[in-house]
């Protein structure tokens, strides 16, 4: 799958998370569509879809062994980075630590690593 088409998947998988994990209304941002989020937020998308699927890939697809916490820290890690990537002092919930994170955004982040997984089999 081409890096847009993974930053998509990416992006549906978080916008399908939030519907899913997040308590009340979410914010108009978290549930943008990807025809309106913004090219920096594209290209975070990309690079950590790129980072899952390498990850997936180069550990013979027993990634599906991780328990869901695992797989979910590795994205927010990989999102972590490219935050400090794109921003010079991000906002520090953009960049908090995986405990740090609300549930609904853990779980979700594990969505992303599943489907991204799922796609790739």
């Amino acid at each position: 799958m081409p890096q847009t088409e993974g930053a998509r998947l990416f992006r549906e998988t978080w916008i399908a998370g939030v519907h899913q994990h997040f308590p009340g209304e979410p914010k108009a941002g978290y549930v943008t569509p990807w025809e309106d989020t913004p090219q920096w937020e594209r290209e975070a998308a990309g690079s950590v879809y790129d980072q899952v699927r390498q990850f997936v890939e180069v550990s013979g697809g027993r990634t599906s062994r991780l328990s869901r916490e695992q797989k979910s820290r590795f994205v927010a890690t990989c999102w972590t980075a490219q935050m400090f990537r794109h921003f010079e002092e991000p906002k520090p919930g953009y960049v908090a630590d995986w405990p740090d994170l609300p549930s609904w955004q853990q779980e979700t982040d594990a969505d992303i690593f599943e489907a991204i997984e799922k796609a790739l089999s």
